[in-house]
C-alpha cells in the first residue's frame, strides 16, 4: 500500500491534545519529556492546561509538531507503517520533512519553536491577522486581492485549501476592509481567525534569513520524497529543503494541489497524523482517495 503521511498546521491545537496517545503508548510520554528538555519549558503544562501559551505561535508550532510526532512514531514503531510520500499544511510541511529523516526529534522541536518566534518577531510592530473566505471563486478572490493591493491594502491569499475555501493573510484592518469587497463579490462568509501572525505572505520576509540559518544548522536529507506547499514539486535533499521551507514562509500554501500531486504519484491512502481531522475533511473534498485520521488509540483500529 502506498501511503501518504499528511501533517496538520497551526490552528488545529486544543488543550489536552495528545493525551490519549500518552495514556496508551510509552513513546508518546517520552516525546513530551524530550520536547520539554530541548526547549527548557514544561510542554506537559502547555498541552494540558496553559491555553494562553498554547495559542502563542512560538509554542503552538512545537505543540502541534509534538502530537504529530506521537502519531508518526506509534505508526512506525508499533505498526511498522512507513510513508511512500509525505506533505503537510504550512507547519505540517516542516513536520513532514523533519519526521521522515530530515532532522532529529530534538532539533525539530527547536526548529518549530524558533520558526514561531521568527514569525512573531516579523509581525510585532503591526496588527496582523488571517481570514478565511468561503464560497467565492478562487480566480475572483485573487483579482480582489490584486485590486486591493493596488489601492495600498496589505492582503494576500495565503492558503488555497479547496475551491471556495481560501485563507487570506495581511494587516488586520485591511483584511476587514477586503471582507466587505469579498461579500459584495459573492462570498458566502468571511471570518477572522485567531492568529497573531500573517503566515505565507511578504509580511514575513524578515523571518527568512534567520530561519534559513537555523535550517542550515539542523536539517539533513529526508528519507523520502516530500511534496512542497510552494509549487507541489517533490524534493528530499537538504539544499532543496533550504529553498522550499524558507520560500514557504512568504508564499501561499497550495494544499489542494498537493493532494492531487500525491494522487498522481500513485498514493493509495492518506494518513493524517496529529490532533483533529481538519486535513481529512479537506482531502474528501479534493480527492476520492480515503484519508484516515490518526489522532487517538481508537483511531489506530482503522489502519488496515
Amino acid at each position: 500500500m502506498n501511503y501518504a503521511f499528511v501533517y496538520p498546521g497551526q490552528g488545529s491545537q486544543t488543550i489536552s491534545m495528545g493525551i490519549d496517545f500518552r495514556n496508551n503508548f510509552k513513546i508518546a510520554e517520552e516525546l513530551v519529556e524530550r520536547a520539554s528538555g530541548a526547549l527548557q519549558v514544561n510542554m506537559n503544562s502547555i498541552l494540558m492546561d496553559d491555553e494562553e501559551k498554547l495559542n502563542k505561535t512560538e509554542y503552538t508550532q512545537p505543540a502541534i509538531f509534538l502530537v504529530s510526532a506521537m502519531a508518526h512514531y506509534i505508526l512506525e514503531q508499533e505498526f511498522n507503517i512507513k510513508p511512500y510520500v509525505a506533505f503537510g499544511h504550512s507547519l505540517g510541511e516542516v513536520s513532514a520533512y523533519c519526521l521522515n529523516g530530515g532532522a532529529s526529534f530534538e532539533d525539530s522541536i527547536i526548529l518549530t519553536h524558533k520558526r514561531g518566534c521568527f514569525m512573531t518577531q516579523s509581525c510585532k510592530d503591526i496588527e496582523v491577522g488571517m481570514m478565511v473566505c468561503l464560497g467565492l471563486n478562487t480566480g475572483r478572490l485573487d483579482e480582489i486581492c490584486i485590486e486591493s493591493r493596488n489601492k495600498g491594502l496589505n492582503v494576500w491569499a495565503a492558503n488555497y485549501n479547496v475551491e471556495g475555501q481560501v485563507v487570506l493573510a495581511g494587516v488586520k484592518k485591511d483584511l476587514e476592509l477586503v471582507s466587505e469587497y469579498l461579500k459584495k463579490a459573492g462570498a458566502k462568509r468571511t471570518l477572522l481567525l485567531k492568529m497573531s501572525v500573517a503566515s505565507h505572505c511578504p509580511l514575513l520576509s524578515n523571518s527568512i534569513p534567520p530561519f534559513r540559518d537555523l535550517l542550515q544548522e539542523k536539517i539533513k536529507d529526508s528519507n523520502i520524497n516530500i511534496i512542497s506547499n510552494v509549487d507541489s514539486e517533490i524534493y528530499r535533499t537538504k539544499n532543496e529543503a533550504l529553498d522550499k521551507l524558507t520560500k514557504q514562509l512568504i508564499m501561499p500554501v497550495l494544499y489542494s494541489e498537493n493532494v492531487l500531486k500525491a494522487k498522481e504519484l500513485g498514493v493509495e491512502k492518506f494518513i493524517e497524523l496529529g490532533h483533529g481531522n481538519v486535513l481529512s475533511g479537506l482531502n474528501k473534498k479534493i480527492s476520492d482517495i480515503e484519508t484516515i485520521s490518526i489522532n487517538s488509540s481508537e483511531s489506530l483500529k482503522n489502519i488496515g
